[in-house]
Formats: C-alpha cells, structure tokens, sequence
C-alpha cells in the first residue's frame, strides 16, 4: 500500500505575531501543490512556499537560504541543483538573488559579500561565466561547460546584474558587468550572434533592472521584434499526457511564452498578443502534474537533481499564474 497517499497534510507556518493562515479548501491548483510542497520539497522551497501562499515570515527563507552560503560570500551546495557539491558558483548566485528579490531582501551585507564574490570568480571582460573551474571536480549536469578559463556569458551576467539593479544595489562589480550585459543585448539585437532562448531570457532579465530606462526599452524593441521575426519562442504545444510525450533534443525543454514574461510588467510583454499569453498560460496551468508538482525544465540526469528542480519549478509556477491574475 502507498502509505504517502495517506499522509495528512501538516499545518502551514504562521506569519509571527498573527493568527494561522487560512488553508486553501478543495482540489485547487494551489492546494495540490502545497501537497507536493510538504511532501516531496527542499525546505528552501518549502519556506517560500510558505511566505508566498500561506503567510510565512522572511526570515524563514532567509534562513533556509543561508544553509547554501559559502565562506567566501557566494552560494554552493546545489542550490542550482545542476550543480552538485559545496563550491560556490555563478548560477547559485542567480538562483539566490531571484530567492532574496522574492522576499524584498535583496540588498544591505548580504548583497555586498556577493558581490565581493563575483568580482572574484568575473572574467577578464567583468562578467560571470556559466561554470566557473572548480579544483574539486564535484558533480555536475553533462551540458555544463567545463574550462579553465571560462568566458563571461549572459545567461548568468545578465539575470545578476539585472536584479541587483532592479533592488539599487551599487557596488564597483556592476560597473564592467553592466558594460558587458549592454553589449552582449546589443549583439542579440543587431543579429550578430546567434540567439537562442534562454539567451533572450536572460537579456530580459537584465533590461527589466537596468536603471537606464529608456536605453532598456528601445533595446526590448528590437530585441522582440527579432524574437518575432525568427520566431524564438514558438507558440506553446496542446497539452499531451506525460506518458505519451517525447523528451526534447538537448538539455533544456523549449522556453514558452510565460518563460520569457515572467511578469505582466516585464518589457517583453509587448512582444506577445494577449491570445499569446493566454495560450501560454494555459499551457502552464495543464503542466501541472498528478502528483500537484510541476515538471523541471532541465532535462533528467540525477533523480535528486530532477526533484529538487520539481520543487523549484512548482513555486515558479504558482508566481507566475498569481502575477497574472489566474486563479489558482
């Protein structure tokens, strides 16, 4: 017998100082994800879950992120779940701004030893690279780049840069890392590299923050309409069982609208209709799974890493169908 069917669900953390949370009543999305949550979970996950839907206090995340803080101000211990073993490395630093940004958290010492740390790990060009060399060789997903001297990339530059821009955070690190999350979106825009999605998503990322507004908005103009015109993030697929479905080519799974904008106020919603969006997020809504969860985008290749990215992705879920007023 599945004894997990059975189990009750457990209370959920009460906001200090105030009465416990309402429970979500009946077979909604939201109560068949706090099911997933409590049972198949990292805490991290579990305490954001909590302060998002349930009234939980900051500090919760606060701590439950702090496990995954090194000496050297960086951010280890699979946080980015791609990325086994305690080092710290550039894509725990995304995965832990997005964490602090959620929570209004984002700034003060904590902010400055990180950014301590990425001048230490940034490239001759001031900006982070996807995997910086670890002496150690702990784990890692296949697809990640191994070097010993990395360049700097957007898809980690630019998400950084971005939110610490978007919380005012100043530090001399921002100063080449934005020069360079500036040329690489101009590059995007201009077509004299070859973009793929997740490139476009974290140029996003960095001109949703970038104190230069109008610059920000006039580059999200061409970059969208080169998206358009090349068709970079297709319209999303009819939903299909899970059994039925065949994994993708490479590592990641396609990037959907919903994925790009992540928000209704992010600069690329004026790239997609509202029939667009709406297509997307009903994608979104039937991704959920049997079990409440929702699936990782990265491809599997440990089953730790597969859940841990389950409970990142379900989060990320939630958040983005409460931005755009969905029900859940």
């Amino acid at each position: 017998m599945d004894r997990s069917a059975s189990l009750p669900s457990p209370p959920p953390l009460p906001t200090p100082g105030s009465a416990e949370p309402a429970r979500p009543a009946g077979p909604s999305a939201l109560s068949r994800a706090e099911r997933f949550v409590w049972l198949s979970a990292r805490v991290l996950e579990q305490r954001r879950f909590a302060y998002h839907f349930l009234g939980g206090g900051a500090e919760a995340v606060e701590t439950a992120l702090a496990a995954y803080l090194g000496t050297d101000g960086g951010y280890g211990h699979a946080l980015d779940p791609d990325l086994r073993g305690p080092v710290s490395q550039p894509a725990h630093a995304v995965h832990a701004l997005r964490v602090l940004d959620g929570i209004g958290r984002c700034g003060g010492q904590r902010a400055e030893r990180l950014c301590r740390y990425l001048t230490s790990v940034s490239t001759p060009d001031g900006a982070l690279p996807v995997c910086h060399p670890s002496p150690h060789g702990y784990p890692a997903a296949p697809w990640l780049p191994s070097a010993d001297e990395p360049r700097g990339d957007l898809l980690t530059t630019g998400p950084v840069v971005g939110l610490l821009h978007r919380n005012e955070v100043w530090h001399a690190w921002l100063f080449r890392a934005t020069d360079f999350c500036w040329a690489a979106v101009a590059a995007l825009t201009e077509g004299g590299a070859a973009a793929r999605p997740y490139e476009v998503a974290a140029a996003v990322a960095f001109l949703d923050g970038a104190p230069d507004r109008t610059r920000a908005e006039a580059a999200a103009e061409r970059l969208g309409r080169r998206v358009r015109e090349e068709r970079l993030i297709p319209p999303p697929p009819a939903p299909e069982p899970a059994g039925d479905r065949t994994p993708p080519p490479g590592p990641c799974e396609p990037l959907q609208v919903h994925d790009i904008v992540r928000t209704p106020g992010s600069l690329a919603r004026r790239w997609f209709t509202d029939a667009e969006v709406e297509r997307s997020l009903d994608a979104l809504v039937a991704a959920q799974q049997e079990d409440g969860g929702w699936p990782p985008h990265r491809r599997a290749w440990t089953p730790g890493a597969t859940l841990e990215w389950r409970s990142v992705a379900t989060v990320e879920a939630l958040l983005t169908l409460r931005a755009y007023g969905r029900r859940i």
